[in-house]
């Protein structure tokens, strides 16, 4: 048995080069998928790694969009098709770090390789401000010239979206670790349900509501854990989480979580150097 680590990633390869190296055991695999519009080139050199894999099937990442999903996708139908037996798929940013030892991780997943991790609240009753994201239409992925100025027309003029096949949306953090089953499951359905497909392309932030959704709606809602592993932390009103500092020590090793995010190596060096520490002792 082995656990593999999907880690999106597009800048700062000296920093993803130390969270590799955190990963990297002899029972894990890391692989890259490296956004389309970074250059290979600064990045090359983490191959030489122990069991560091580029993802070939590089896909041009932009925020919110579903072309976030469909690397995500792209890179998981490569992993699988490796035909490595893994318990589960851990998809990581590249500003991510291990709160616990990499050993550690794995001999929890693999005790738990029926289930899968990850965040949910139910977009009806628990998130309503991002109810949004399901009845308005999103343009985001295509190549157009004024693409937000229709989009504003397009939801004034048209009436609210529906989820197809009388799906309960649900949504929260995009970072999960998944069995081989449940993203197979995913892979499928999409694959069968085109309405689906085509409706989740036209929504905004997508990448924290689709595996939600589909996984929840779907038989092996059961095998879902609503615990995503990790410490993450936004301010008020914010889209993206802070960048995590030495202030947060305590907070993160009295978490009881394996992952945090969000680091930065430039500025906020100290707590990484903290944590090192602690994952050496």
């Amino acid at each position: 048995m082995r656990l593999a680590h999907l880690i999106l990633a597009h800048n700062n390869p000296f920093q993803l080069e130390r969270l590799i190296k955190r990963l990297s055991t002899n029972r894990a695999d890391v692989y890259i998928h490296l956004d389309k519009k970074s250059s290979l080139s600064e990045f090359k050199h983490l191959s030489l790694l122990p069991n560091v894999f580029f993802i070939n099937n590089r896909t041009d990442i932009g925020w919110g969009n579903y072309s976030m999903v469909d690397g995500t996708l792209k890179s998981f139908t490569e992993i699988l098709q490796s035909n490595i037996e893994y318990s589960h798929i851990n998809l990581l940013s590249g500003h991510d770090y291990l709160l616990k030892p990499a050993a550690e991780l794995e001999d929890f997943l693999f005790a738990n390789k029926e289930h899968s991790f990850l965040e949910y609240l139910s977009i009806n009753n628990e998130w309503q401000e991002s109810k949004e994201r399901i009845t308005k239409y999103s343009l985001g992925d295509l190549k157009i010239p004024f693409k937000y100025t229709l989009q504003k027309w397009v939801n004034q003029l048209l009436p609210d979206r529906t989820i197809p096949n009388q799906m309960e949306p649900y949504g929260r953090s995009q970072w999960m670790t998944l069995t081989p089953q449940a993203i197979k499951y995913v892979i499928e359905y999409l694959k069968n349900n085109s309405k689906v497909l085509q409706f989740f392309k036209r929504t905004w932030g997508v990448d924290e509501v689709i595996f939600q959704t589909i996984l929840l709606n779907s038989s092996l809602k059961d095998s879902i854990i609503n615990n995503n592993l990790r410490f993450i932390e936004f301010e008020k009103n914010a889209v993206n989480p802070r960048i995590l500092t030495q202030a947060d020590a305590t907070a993160l090793l009295d978490s009881g979580k394996f992952i945090a995010r969000k680091f930065s190596l430039e500025h906020a060096p100290e707590i990484i150097q903290l944590l090192d520490i602690e994952l050496d002792k």
